[in-house]
């Protein structure tokens, strides 16, 4: 019980004139914290211990150890949290990184830190509690399968909101599947919903690697979607949903003026439309309650319709890609454009998955039960 008055007191009583500069993600911490206490607090002693060292850090060097052993254990503790739990809940994860980020902006340690350095150990944090730093294939198996998962998202909507993709990132990273004497190892990563990261590059630099030099055998992107499975064939180009994201930005795209993302300060580059190229008919062969549809679906500047190749969209301006006109659409269309760009025969698509309320940890549990299946039926055509 001490240790979770103390970290509430260190993560949510910002004194200092830098309280002021939170955002909006770290803005929603004392609402979460009212609507699911246990969920807000899984990982108290954690955040507790992190908050006592970084006050009592006195060079930038020590900061930048703490910093990225306490990330990386961020990661494995939520991991093993959700196997030995079986809660099937990505939430606790979350928050915890955004009571993490909090003390880092919003606390000093007993040195003077600048601004640059202070966002140097922000992003250290992000990307080591996202598991980018724990991206190691090390079982020796013949095949090697990398996933992508969202944070929850809406959360004004909903600030109890869980993600399926979340649960899938945890729960199938460092696991090993097994399908017709084929093995393969899984590593996952957890990616922000901020057009922010998106525009700066985070998906290029986050792939570049894997696709130039053809060291995985398959990327698949995943995020919650509609009633059922849906691959997404034909991912659009452009943005063009009033929908904020996690940021409270909206990006300002419609459904009359789509608008192309940036790239590192500049138009993100490709064509309106790509075609994925995952294994279709091996993963639709997976058993479970829901459909696993070849979503062919896309809307243009013209009309929406079921083009059955990309020839038919020779000309078209993108409004909705099959992924539809957001972040979910965005990650697999920039996953596959890198792809072509670096000469890759990567397999790569998006798998979005049944949508849930809030949190049902029963649903999701049967939906990624689903995805391992469609994951194992896709190893012989790898």
């Amino acid at each position: 019980m001490f240790k979770l008055l103390l970290a509430s007191s260190l993560v949510f009583s910002c004194a200092t004139a830098l309280g002021a500069n939170l955002t909006v993600e770290e803005q929603r911490l004392p609402a979460a914290a009212e609507a699911m206490p246990n969920v807000t607090s899984a990982f108290a002693s954690d955040v507790s211990a992190f908050a006592q060292q970084w006050q009592e850090l006195k060079s930038f060097e020590s900061a930048q150890d703490v910093v990225y052993d306490y990330a990386n254990q961020l990661w494995r503790n939520a991991k093993q949290r959700i196997t030995t739990k079986k809660d099937y809940d990505d939430r606790a994860l979350y928050w915890a990184r955004l009571q993490s980020s909090k003390i880092i902006r919003a606390t000093n340690p007993h040195f003077a830190l600048s601004d640059a350095q202070r966002q140097s150990l922000l992003s250290t944090l992000e990307r080591g509690s996202r598991g980018q730093y724990d991206l190691a294939y090390s079982q020796g198996t013949e095949k090697k399968i990398l996933i992508t998962g969202f944070d929850p998202f809406l959360l004004d909507e909903h600030i109890d909101q869980s993600n399926p993709s979340g649960v899938a990132a945890l729960l199938l990273d460092g696991q090993v599947l097994s399908h017709q004497g084929i093995r393969a190892e899984i590593n996952t990563v957890m990616i922000p919903v901020r057009y922010k990261d998106f525009d700066e590059g985070l998906i290029e630099s986050l792939l570049a690697p894997y696709y130039a030099l053809n060291n995985v055998d398959m990327v698949v992107t995943i995020s919650m979607g509609r009633e059922h499975f849906d691959l997404e064939r034909f991912p659009g180009k452009r943005r063009s949903v009033t929908a904020p994201d996690n940021a409270n930005i909206v990006y300002g795209g419609t459904q009359t003026a789509p608008k192309i993302s940036s790239l590192n300060g500049r138009p993100l580059p490709g064509a309106e439309f790509v075609e994925f190229s995952l294994p279709v008919a091996h993963m639709q062969k997976a058993q479970g309650p829901y459909e696993i549809n070849d979503n062919h679906e896309v809307t243009t500047l013209e009309k929406t319709f079921k083009p059955s190749s990309l020839a038919e969209l020779e000309g078209a301006i993108a409004v909705n890609g099959g992924g539809g006109g957001y972040l979910s659409n965005e990650i697999s269309y920039r996953s596959i454009r890198l792809r072509n760009e670096l000469n890759s025969d990567v397999p790569t698509g998006h798998i979005h998955t049944p949508r849930i309320a809030q949190f049902e940890p029963q649903t999701e549990a049967k939906i990624v039960a689903q995805i391992k299946a469609m994951l194992k039926q896709s190893l012989t055509a790898l």
